[in-house]
């Protein structure tokens, strides 16, 4: 298996990827949506262990990781994100692709297959919230961007959230390395929330318009109560649940997740 890094030509300017190619291609590729403000970096753990039959490849959002930013304004949405995650198929010349997406990821999956019913295959959701209009307005009240202060306002926040949230066997060291992705996005990084809660009212609705096989493992995180609250838009796909795992359990506990993904690719 070879993993490699390389950048795309995209709407916004060049989009980075990481992109994971086995000797022997058995699968359909498998596209990795990552949750913000992070990048396709949370899934290198998974693709070294998992590309052992597929193609995979982790994009990074336009604005996130090493991928050029979008303009100020109009306001990114995840309908631009996912226009940019089919540049990136399309570039590699990957055809028909499964999809994998975490918290944002999510939403920008569903998008991705509304877009391009025919050239979507399996998908695999890490949560799949479905808010009340009371709890989207705690959640932007919570992931809103902090200026800039002396005091260091922002990274206080950013790390006690992280601290709150972090699952089983997500080591100090990891829990460094994630936050220091969070600041890779300068003064964009809740750009992808914001996106996000924009996209939030409808996204129930999209994925009850979707025929295909549709998996959501739901670990115990911050969107495990609105997650099951997804299934009656469920066409053709399930909920797991997964209590045993929080934020993190891609790289705590890869070898499992490895397994419960792959198997979820294949129903």
């Amino acid at each position: 298996m070879k993993m490699l890094r390389q950048f795309i030509d995209g709407q916004y300017g060049q989009i980075h990827v990481r992109v994971a190619k086995p000797d022997t291609i058995t699968h359909r590729p498998l596209v990795c949506l990552h949750m913000s403000p992070k990048s396709g970096w949370i899934y290198q753990g998974f693709m070294s262990a998992a590309a052992d039959d597929r193609i995979i490849v982790a994009p990074d959002y336009p604005g996130f990781g090493e991928s050029d930013p979008p303009p100020s304004q109009p306001a990114v949405t995840i309908e631009n994100y996912a226009e940019s995650m089919w540049e990136v198929v399309d570039a590699l010349k990957l055809g028909q692709v499964d999809f994998l997406g975490y918290h944002t990821g999510s939403l920008v999956a569903a998008e991705a297959a509304h877009q391009r019913a025919e050239q979507t295959g399996n998908i695999v959701m890490v949560s799949a919230p479905v808010f009340t209009e009371v709890e989207l307005e705690d959640f932007k009240r919570l992931y809103h961007s902090i200026p800039l202060d002396k005091e260091g306002s922002r990274f206080k926040h950013m790390w006690a959230e992280m601290m709150h949230h972090r699952g089983p066997g997500m080591t100090l060291e990891m829990a460094a390395r994630s936050f220091a992705e969070n600041l890779r996005a300068g003064e964009l990084h809740e750009w992808g929330h914001r996106a996000a809660f924009a996209y939030a009212p409808k996204f129930a609705s999209v994925v009850k318009r979707l025929s295909h096989p549709i998996t959501v493992i739901n670990p115990d995180d911050d969107l495990a109560e609105q997650t099951p609250r997804i299934i009656p838009y469920l066409n053709n796909g399930e909920v797991l649940e997964q209590p045993q795992w929080g934020h993190g359990f891609l790289d705590a506990d890869t070898a499992t997740a490895v397994k419960v993904i792959k198997r979820a690719l294949e129903t």
